[in-house]
């Protein structure tokens, strides 16, 4: 007997690109079913909806991407090395996995209670900037605010090469993504 493993992951790829190309409230069951090949009946006995679908997806990749982010700084001692290091990964996932960074980082999913814990990129980054506050090697402030600031950076550079207004890779501009943030953190 079959264990439908590729069924759901075709699934799951399929729902993740309409959810992006699409939007979420646009994207149906019956997009899904069709895009993956299967019928809706198939796709109901995976997932109980789409809500359920959005929620499976979101929870178990954001929290490998947070896990992703933690590794790339964990080797460096300094805020703006750990800073820079979480930067080329975004930069790397944007580039090598377009489709999952924009389901988890542009996309909007308004069916998902907020997030929060250890185990998100947000809290991630938040920790390494409240650290180098905490250390004194970027300005004191608040945490959050700081953190939105870094993450509207790379996030609002990522939505530009999504729309075409920016084109090529996006690793290339990680430094220049690291001295901005950089620059926005000692202020």
């Amino acid at each position: 007997m079959r264990d439908g493993t590729a069924t759901r992951e075709r699934i799951e790829q399929t729902a993740m690109g309409l959810f992006v190309s699409q939007g979420v409230a646009e994207t149906t069951i019956r997009d899904i079913a069709q895009g993956a090949g299967v019928a809706e009946g198939a796709l109901y006995r995976h997932y109980p909806g789409k809500d359920e679908l959005i929620h499976a997806l979101f929870s178990r990749h954001y929290a490998d991407f947070a896990r992703r982010l933690a590794r790339a700084h964990a080797p460096y001692a300094a805020t703006r090395d750990k800073l820079a290091a979480m930067i080329k990964e975004c930069c790397r996932a944007f580039d090598e996995e377009r489709v999952l960074f924009c389901f988890l980082l542009l996309t909007q999913h308004h069916s998902i209670e907020r997030i929060e814990g250890p185990e998100t990129p947000v809290e991630v980054v938040r920790a390494v900037i409240a650290g180098g506050m905490e250390r004194g090697e970027i300005a004191e402030g608040d945490a959050d605010f700081a953190t939105g600031l870094v993450m509207g950076i790379i996030l609002q550079t990522a939505t530009f090469m999504t729309y075409g207004r920016l084109h090529g890779a996006m690793l290339p501009l990680a430094a220049r993504l690291t001295s901005a943030c950089w620059k926005v953190l000692q202020a």
